[in-house]
């Protein structure tokens, strides 16, 4: 089985997520179109708020964005891909989720506003609070991780924050960024000034395309909290074919068992749910199990920071 250095807790998931009657009253609220409205955009609010109080030029990210040449680099990055169902929903206060260019271009600011929020009582500049997110995870991988990397994929890369910062850890690697938006993979490879990554691969997580027992570090950086479990159990499966024996399988994401997460407060937590279809799938899912039944072991679940826990699991 595998091994825990979570925070001891009584319960195992937040009280707003399952079928609990407090879960079953928000998502009430949600599915109720106006308050639903209300809601999306509050929450939005929110993370422009984190951010331009801290310094995260936010609009002017975005208009920066508009005016440069990103959008004729979708042709050289998008393939061929059907689309789940479960992508195809609105989410993160998108109508059209991560498949439009306003999501691609206010990606890398939100990512440094949540990062932000998880210190929020420490006096922190945004790219401190980003270089800590990151660090968190990559000290785990270098205590749990494989000791010899030479190929890495990063699945669900969006605009390439985390990709970057992956393959600066690992300079010696050759990394690849996959993302199902070419959107996101435009502006990931116009980020990429001094061509890092080996490559910005458009495809879908579960059916990459790679060739089998092809890396050796395969990571999943604040991902599967977006999906159903079906899909994240058809990517878990996909993973274990793609790496090598003795290869890793890494992720990071919310902790269910977080105290800070346990008790949000209710406008928080609201707002999340508003604009995370998936949480109670997530919160509910036992992902540990799930990598053990797909193969992995050496199961090891970290809680890297006070929001957040990194899973690391190796394949025999």
């Amino acid at each position: 089985m595998g091994t825990s250095t979570l925070d001891a807790t009584d319960k195992i998931k937040p009280d707003w997520a399952g079928g609990d009657w407090l879960s079953r009253f928000v998502n009430l609220l949600i599915q109720t179109k106006p308050i639903y409205s209300v809601m999306k955009q509050q929450a939005r609010r929110v993370l422009i708020k984190t951010a331009e109080t801290n310094g995260i030029p936010w609009r002017q990210n975005y208009e920066q964005l508009e005016a440069s040449n990103v959008k004729l680099l979708l042709e050289t990055v998008e393939r061929p891909v059907t689309y789940p169902d479960y992508y195809q929903v609105p989410f993160h206060a998108y109508a059209e989720g991560n498949l439009c260019w306003p999501a691609a271009f206010e990606a890398e600011s939100a990512t440094y506003s949540m990062a932000l929020r998880v210190w929020p009582q420490e006096d922190l500049t945004w790219e401190d609070a980003q270089a800590r997110l990151r660090s968190s995870f990559h000290q785990v991988l270098a205590e749990h991780g494989p000791r010899q990397v030479e190929r890495i994929l990063d699945i669900g890369c969006s605009v390439g924050v985390s990709t970057l910062m992956l393959q600066r850890f690992y300079p010696q690697a050759k990394t690849i960024g996959l993302d199902l938006s070419p959107h996101m993979l435009s502006v990931a490879k116009l980020r990429d000034t001094h061509q890092e990554i080996a490559e910005w691969r458009h495809a879908k997580a579960e059916e990459t395309g790679f060739e089998s027992q092809s890396f050796d570090l395969v990571t999943l950086q604040f991902v599967i909290h977006e999906l159903p479990r079906q899909a994240t159990a058809e990517i878990f499966q996909e993973v274990y074919r793609l790496l090598n024996s003795g290869g890793c399988i890494a992720l990071v994401d919310n902790n269910p068992k977080s105290p800070v997460i346990q008790n949000l407060p209710p406008a928080l937590f609201t707002l999340m749910k508003s604009t995370e279809p998936w949480s109670d799938d997530y919160y509910t899912f036992d992902v540990e199990s799930a990598l053990e039944a797909t193969g992995f072991e050496a199961v090891v679940t970290v809680a890297s920071d006070p929001r957040h826990r990194t899973i690391v699991a190796r394949k025999p």
